[in-house]
């Protein structure tokens, strides 16, 4: 078998999508192929890649999620021209025992849910038992510092949007899991956000059409969008600008916004993103941006490798957008105070022997 058959047995086997990690893992198992490179992982997904963007809905293979991949809802018995066995796979390994990678934070909270025993674990304790489990694929020589990094990073962002983080800190490199507070100040300040957030979105919805165009080209100039030029006014509730997003000075990437100010319920459908893609101009990339949802349909096509493509923000992530630039809203904050930890102070002032 080649590369592609030895993945489309795998899946056809499985009955459901694989992470790239996973079908490679089954491949090498069943002795289905072999690869003589460092990375077989990546040399399976690339594969994979190349036969969907080459034979787009014709491929057997379709991109359910981040590196996942599954069977196309049609005749999968051939690739290739050629047809495949239906004999199960042998020395095939069960779905719980085929490791899979994840990022450093997403590795983190499955350590301490499934570690930490409702109790905050070190990081460094968290990083090794990541790779005792093969939940990480790094090769750096100092693991333990990104996953703090990221730990940090992570918390960081969700605070400047205004949402709880996932992750909180206990002192002395020690990481927990918020949702296990249930109660006291940070959950009632999650709370508090979360019913501003709620505010801000109807706020959008009954802004003037003049206020909306103003507040879109203000965001996307807080991103980072140079040259913004609101080109006109629809008449549904849209507003189409184009600009040039620039990162760091030194990636330009030209694209061609719609906003849509549309009430919760009224999703943007497919045919929306193919009439956005239909007016993109040369060289130039699509990004459409709602107060309500997308479709499933919408999604998928916006999805398709073998198009320009078309990024999608929805109500909810234009909303932790304009809190996170701080528009539409102000940050207050209080001065907390607590007990020293280890006392020595408040003995020594107290006069306590």
């Amino acid at each position: 078998m080649n590369v592609l058959e030895a993945a489309l047995k795998v899946l056809q086997e499985a009955g459901k999508p694989l992470h790239s990690q996973e079908i490679t893992d089954c491949i090498i198992a069943g002795n289905l192929w072999q690869s003589s490179g460092k990375t077989p992982a990546a040399t399976v997904e690339a594969a994979i890649c190349v036969d969907m963007k080459k034979k787009a809905d014709s491929s057997v293979f379709v991109r359910v999620a981040s590196r996942t991949f599954g069977l196309n809802k049609r005749d999968v018995s051939q690739v290739n021209g050629q047809s495949l066995a239906t004999v199960p796979l042998k020395n095939l390994p069960s779905n719980k025992d085929i490791s899979k990678s994840y990022s450093f934070s997403d590795a983190a909270e499955r350590v301490i849910e499934q570690f930490g025993n409702k109790q905050p674990m070190h990081y460094r304790a968290i990083t090794e038992k990541a790779m005792e489990m093969n939940w990480l694929n790094t090769e750096g020589k100092t693991p333990e510092a990104t996953m703090y990094a990221q730990i940090i990073t992570e918390i960081k962002r969700y605070q400047k949007r205004g949402e709880q983080p996932r992750f909180a800190m206990h002192g002395k490199g020690y990481v927990g899991l918020t949702r296990w507070m249930g109660r006291g100040l940070a959950f009632e300040i999650e709370q508090h956000n979360k019913r501003v957030r709620q505010a801000l979105h109807k706020r959008l919805l009954a802004m003037r059409p003049d206020e909306f165009e103003e507040l879109i080209a203000l965001l996307l100039a807080e991103i980072g969008f140079e040259n913004i030029e609101v080109t006109k006014l629809s008449g549904d509730g849209g507003i189409d600008v184009r600009g040039t997003l620039v990162v760091g000075d030194v990636i330009r990437t030209r694209m061609s916004v719609q906003a849509k100010k549309w009430k919760p319920g009224n999703n943007v459908q497919a045919p929306v993103v193919q009439r956005v893609r239909g007016s993109i101009s040369t060289h130039e990339q699509g990004l459409i941006i709602t107060t309500s949802d997308f479709s499933p349909g919408a999604r998928a096509e916006a999805a398709r490798i073998d198009k320009i493509p078309v990024a999608l923000m929805n109500g909810e992530q234009l909303v932790m957008l304009l809190v996170e630039y701080n528009l539409g809203v102000t940050r207050c904050s209080h001065d907390l105070i607590e007990l020293d930890e280890d006392g020595v102070v408040l003995e020594s002032s107290l006069g306590i022997s």
